[in-house]
């Protein structure tokens, strides 16, 4: 087949998870025989990767119109071509969905969590993000939701059916860790963040509620974010030397970091299937979550959760563990990610949703 894959900043993945599943289905589309493209903001040195053909295109650089603009952009590119599926991603690109359709593509929109939650967007943005919600029950051919919570709330909202796929991780800890000297940490000895640093991501309530825990272990926060400048100034603001802020790290360094921390925290919020979450249970980390009904659905009883006035009494109970009992909860971690969100099985269940979107 020939799949075309538009909404994300295309890849190599250097900026969330949209990215990062783009990255590892194209890869894995490929090794199936299948022709790739993916659409791209940033301009990569090679004209493929991982096998898929990248295709890059402007946007505008803008808070409200970066994604909006690069996936008109793509969509006219998309239809002076011929592809046998294509892929959008992001709920907001709902609206561009109706043209390939128009040329005789079926379309498949994964619509990931529920986007008009998140505090940075404006009155209007979040009422974009509304419209599109409808929008993606009539013009694609086949709605893709990553959570079972996200797949019942468009049910549950709009009567609508949805393909339910989640996110993938490779499971199994890497043995390198050339990235803790260079951040100054040691293998079991420091807590884990990684995400991109907006409001309901919760950098900040994770920062401080480690700041009450009384441990010698340093606590790592991973992530950047555009057009949230002073959010991650208050996350910076700290004075306490056990913090660690070293931005955005991507590839070899983020696999080392998932794999030799002592506890990996994830606190967000917002939106369906988190590949950051799945990604450290599959490394093996003892995880800590946010509970919140899509990140219970993925840990499935295999992390410790928390709310957020509770992070750090979870902390304290995780230092308080003996050596044993940390490496069940590590296992079971493990071997969740193993049995529900192998990427082969993901790419297997997109295979067989492009292939039933052809046969009408």
């Amino acid at each position: 087949m020939r799949v075309a894959l538009l909404g994300t900043r295309g890849i190599p993945a250097r900026y969330g998870g949209f990215e990062t599943f783009a990255e590892e289905l194209s890869r894995r589309l490929v090794e199936r025989g299948h022709e790739v493209t993916v659409y791209c903001r940033e301009r990569h040195s090679e004209p493929t990767h991982v096998g898929a053909r990248l295709v890059h295109l402007p946007t505008i650089r803008h808070k409200y119109l970066d994604t909006l603009a690069h996936t008109a952009f793509s969509t006219l590119h998309l239809l002076g071509r011929r592809h046998d599926v294509v892929l959008y991603c992001n709920a907001a690109n709902a609206i561009f969905t109706w043209l390939p359709r128009l040329a005789g593509m079926p379309v498949a929109l994964n619509v990931d969590g529920l986007e008009r939650k998140r505090k940075k967007w404006n009155r209007l943005a979040r009422a974009w993000y509304l419209l599109s919600e409808w929008l993606a029950t009539l013009f694609p051919t086949a709605i893709v939701t990553d959570a079972v919570e996200i797949e019942r709330y468009y049910r549950r909202r709009y009567g609508a059916e949805s393909v339910f796929i989640p996110y993938g991780a490779e499971p199994g800890a890497v043995e390198t860790d050339g990235v803790l000297g260079r951040l100054g940490l040691e293998r079991g000895r420091y807590f884990l963040y990684v995400s991109r640093l907006e409001p309901e991501n919760n950098g900040l309530l994770v920062r401080e509620a480690f700041e009450q825990v009384a441990t010698g272990h340093r606590l790592a926060l991973v992530g950047d974010a555009p057009y949230a400048a002073a959010y991650i100034a208050r996350i910076r603001d700290t004075r306490d030397p056990r913090v660690v802020l070293p931005g955005a790290i991507y590839g070899t360094g983020y696999h080392e970091l998932q794999s030799h921390c002592f506890a990996y925290i994830h606190a967000t919020e917002v939106g369906g299937t988190h590949p950051a979450l799945i990604e450290a249970m599959g490394r093996g980390a003892l995880t800590l979550y946010l509970d919140t009904p899509e990140n219970r659905e993925v840990a499935g009883g295999a992390g410790l959760p928390f709310t957020h006035g509770s992070l750090a009494e979870v902390m304290r109970g995780a230092l308080a563990m003996t050596d044993g009992e940390r490496e069940e909860w590590r296992g079971r971690a493990r071997r969740r990610v193993e049995e529900r969100y192998s990427w082969e099985a993901v790419t297997t269940a997109y295979e067989g949703l492009f292939g039933r979107l052809l046969d009408g």
